[in-house]
């Protein structure tokens, strides 16, 4: 039996959300200094611009239901908190590592965002789905992001492991079979991963 959204944890979801966005834009802006290879500076750059985008589309919903974006939950602190370490972690790498290595805690950190948002996506999708007040609003604006978010996660998480597996002296597949694949999912990464050796 379906049981109604819970009205004030979808609230919650919303601004850990756009505090997810906020603190995506400073990582990627620091992630791109830290980024070595070219194709993936230039991806970086483009997935900045997409964030700045989806802080836009996140804010017109906020509008749309009459929320407040600088509203303050406990649960937005904390997302605060680690997008601002995120970013100090790049910021550290770049000053006292070797570029290789400041690049590899760069995707890695962008990877750890990258799950959050998408999760966040992901649970704004279902509660569209679930219909009830706000739900065309919040269908509407996953339609738009929701690729574009699988594509941030699926290809950083390619370029983290094709970095390091480079950075261990192994051959690596740069740009990575998820880039060249254009996988937009779970299963596409997999199957992307899976054929990385007859891409050498």
């Amino acid at each position: 039996m379906a049981k109604k959204v819970e009205s004030s944890q979808v609230h919650e979801l919303l601004l850990q959300a756009l505090e997810t966005e906020r603190g995506g834009i400073q990582i990627y802006t620091t992630a791109v200094q830290a980024a070595q290879n070219e194709d993936l500076r230039k991806e970086w750059e483009h997935y900045l611009e997409q964030t700045r985008n989806h802080e836009r589309i996140l804010t017109n919903v906020f509008a749309e239901l009459g929320m407040d974006t600088e509203e303050v939950s406990p649960g937005r602190e904390v997302v605060a908190g680690l997008g601002k370490a995120l970013v100090a972690s790049i910021k550290t790498a770049i000053e006292k590592a070797e570029p290789a290595a400041a690049e590899i805690v760069a995707a890695e950190c962008v990877v750890l965002a990258e799950t959050k948002d998408h999760q966040n996506w992901e649970l704004l999708g279902k509660v569209a789905e679930a219909g009830g007040s706000g739900a065309k609003v919040l269908k509407q604006a996953v339609e738009e992001v929701e690729s574009q978010e699988d594509e941030h996660l699926y290809h950083t998480k390619g370029w983290c492991r094709e970095l390091w597996i480079q950075s261990l002296g192994m051959p690596a597949v740069l740009p990575p079979p998820e880039e060249v694949k254009n996988v937009q999912t779970a299963i596409g990464a997999a199957r992307a991963e899976h054929a990385r050796d007859k891409m050498m």
